[in-house]
């Protein structure tokens, strides 16, 4: 896809915040990217726009049959200044992945990484610097067909917004507390768990609400046909350090394939710690606890990195965990992954990839 990038100048710029009160996903850059598709013509007009209210028509697909797909990956200042993106490219293929499931025409992945990059120069001064702080960048792409039939639309719009964000869970390694939900299910093998689809977080607000209502941060899902198997937080994919080991729920189809989590598997395999992908119950969690042999638990994903869990609630039995601490597994793979992302840490992994002026 050889296109130009058009921009188009804003008449003025944006106060930036306070670094201190960011928070996560309450302030947006002054600029976006914003590309459309048409049967006829495909992806076509990438532009490079002020961030702005969109104007769709009330017909709009996406407003009644949900073809809506979103990814999250970050920037980071580093620390030799330069600007830093983290495994990108696993980030623009899951993209397709999300797409192909919900009948969305694929992206090109290099050159809408080349948008990106050309994006995040335009709005470097965004980037805030301080301690777990980054720019967030969510690319979507949603329907915009006027039309009331059930089929995929043959128009769609794709935008990529820019948000500088502090930690997700506010003191970003204070170990959190989570409810097992019993009563609501994410996702089922065939469905579109395994994507990062719009209505798969819709469809977990409910039981959201209700964790929250007694004190809970998240949710952990378990599988919907048993009701049994350990599947994944809500925000992030889920890790249990038994007895020297560390195990993750297998991906099976209803399970989101984390960067993050792909990342936190290859770095415990490089330091030699032993690490499993396997299908695991509740049950056993709970027996491993009772044996003393539950180490740490912690969730892995772009928007909080690695976030300890100190409280897992199940049918009304809690448990905490590591003495409500950061276990020094979490802690080491949390320094080692952010440390990498920031420059301060080799990467022998090749993770990194630098934004630089690029021809797109």
């Amino acid at each position: 896809m050889q296109q130009e990038i058009a921009f188009i100048q804003r008449d003025e710029l944006k106060e930036k915040p306070d670094p201190a009160s960011l928070g996560f996903g309450k302030y947006y850059s002054d600029y976006m990217f914003a590309m459309d598709y048409h049967g006829e013509i495909g992806w076509h007009d990438p532009r490079i726009i002020p961030y702005a209210p969109l104007t769709l028509e009330p017909s709009a697909m996406v407003f009644h049959y949900g073809q809506a797909i979103f990814e999250g990956l970050k920037a980071y200042k580093g620390a030799d200044g330069t600007i830093q993106l983290f495994r990108p490219e696993k980030n623009m293929k899951r993209l397709n992945d999300s797409c192909d499931r919900l009948c969305i025409p694929q992206i090109d992945e290099d050159f809408l990484l080349g948008a990106i990059k050309q994006l995040i120069l335009t709005e470097k001064d965004w980037i805030p610097e301080g301690e777990g702080t980054s720019l967030y960048i969510r690319p979507f792409i949603f329907s915009t067909e006027p039309y009331l039939g059930v089929r995929p639309a043959s128009q769609y719009k794709l935008l990529v917004i820019l948000s500088p964000s502090g930690a997700y869970y506010g003191n970003q390694l204070s170990p959190v507390k989570i409810n097992v939900e019993e009563q609501y299910v994410r996702a089922v093998i065939g469905g579109v768990g395994h994507v990062k689809t719009a209505g798969n977080y819709a469809a977990s607000m409910k039981a959201q609400e209700k964790a929250e209502a007694n004190g809970y941060a998240q949710i952990l899902w378990l599988d919907a046909k048993e009701n049994k198997y350990v599947e994944e937080v809500g925000s992030m994919n889920i890790f249990f350090k038994i007895n020297g080991e560390v195990i993750t729920p297998k991906l099976n189809g209803s399970i989101l394939p984390g960067v993050t989590r792909d990342s936190v598997i290859e770095l415990l395999t490089y330091w030699k710690i032993p690490v499993r992908e396997a299908r695991i119950s509740i049950e056993e969690v709970f027996a491993a606890h009772e044996r003393g042999e539950l180490e740490e638990v912690f969730g892995a994903g772009t928007a909080a990195v690695i976030s300890p869990v100190g409280e897992l609630n199940w049918v009304d039995r809690a448990i905490t965990i590591n003495d409500n601490k950061i276990g020094q597994l979490s802690q080491r793979i949390y320094d080692e992954l952010t440390g990498i992302q920031l420059g301060k840490q080799v990467d022998p992994f090749n993770w990194i990839v630098k934004v630089e002026p690029v021809e797109v």
